[in-house]
């Protein structure tokens, strides 16, 4: 099994739907080919039998049913998961998904992420590195980290897009060039330094685009967290080797390379961000790794063995 964990469907209705909600940035998820029309499905397909990857790991972010309004998160994240459901369910040899959460109410995103795992069979599930600018390690969502401990169950985290709350970023067309990895490397930092990968050790955190920033400024973060951020409690390189990040770095080999001198080879899997890298740059997201000069067996770990067994599989 070569196992993409970093996939993405955005159907037309869904997207109407959190337009109506008040949402105004869909315009970047429609047209992109991450539909569910047939000639979509067989190009996307097509692509991925191209690169040898048999599975995507399905995710909405950034997506996702977030909103003020309970009543309106939770119909979209029921909408979603009912959808990314039928979807696994017709194409069982090339799907999973992972379940949408109507955050920040952890009430119902506690009860939604029952429903997902237990009767439509998710694979875990995904949510943004903040919610409604609250952070992703707000105390708030913690009875959601300790059920999915319980479950030694997945939670996917990807970017907002919202640009890591700076008009710097977001005024500036840098939103997804450098706006996204930002955001995924303050996420991370925010999880070690509340504690939560020791914390909930059977939580299994999957980070998006190679962790961001954070392989270059790991050893930055051992150095400064114990005078920046005493009660921190542990070095922030132990707390990032609990966790996993995607393989995502359009194709930069010394970017990968850090990453896995950073966390460890086996902490790698395999993601592509399709739609965003589609044609040769989906192949390229997975030649990328077996031309970086990395040994056979960690390439082979990359692309083959570590989501399977993330994942359970």
């Amino acid at each position: 099994m070569r196992i993409d964990v970093h996939a993405h469907v955005w159907t037309d209705d869904y997207l109407d739907l959190l337009d109506g909600y008040g949402k105004t940035d869909t315009a970047t998820q429609r047209g992109t080919g991450a539909g569910l029309g047939e000639r979509e499905i067989e190009e996307r397909f097509a692509l991925m039998d191209s690169a040898g990857v048999t599975h995507q790991v399905l995710s909405a972010p950034p997506q996702s049913p977030h909103f003020a309004d309970p009543e309106q998160a939770l119909h979209a994240a029921r909408f979603i998961n009912d959808q990314y459901a039928e979807t696994v369910r017709r194409w069982p040899d090339r799907f999973l998904a992972f379940a949408s959460l109507p955050l920040p109410h952890t009430d119902l995103a506690l009860k939604e992420l029952t429903r997902a795992l237990d009767d439509l069979g998710m694979a875990g599930a995904c949510a943004t590195t903040s919610v409604l600018d609250r952070s992703i390690a707000d105390p708030a969502f913690e009875p959601l980290f300790a059920e999915l401990d319980r479950r030694s169950a997945v939670l996917y985290v990807h970017p907002a897009g919202c640009g890591a709350g700076t008009p710097l970023i977001a005024d500036h067309h840098l939103t997804w060039s450098i706006g996204a990895p930002i955001e995924d490397t303050i996420a991370i930092m925010h999880l070690i330094l509340a504690g939560i990968p020791s914390r909930y050790p059977r939580m299994k955190i999957i980070a998006s685009h190679l962790g961001g920033a954070l392989p270059m400024l790991l050893q930055r973060a051992d150095n400064q967290y114990g005078w920046e951020a005493p009660e921190t409690p542990e070095k922030p390189s132990t707390a990032a080797r609990r966790m996993w990040y995607d393989s995502v770095g359009h194709g930069h080999v010394p970017a990968l390379r850090a990453a896995v001198e950073s966390f460890g080879a086996d902490r790698i899997l395999l993601g592509t961000d399709f739609p965003y890298e589609a044609g040769d740059l989906f192949r390229t997201a997975v030649a990328y790794v077996e031309h970086s000069g990395l040994p056979p067996e960690q390439v082979r770990r990359i692309l083959d063995t570590n989501a399977p067994a993330v994942l359970g599989l």
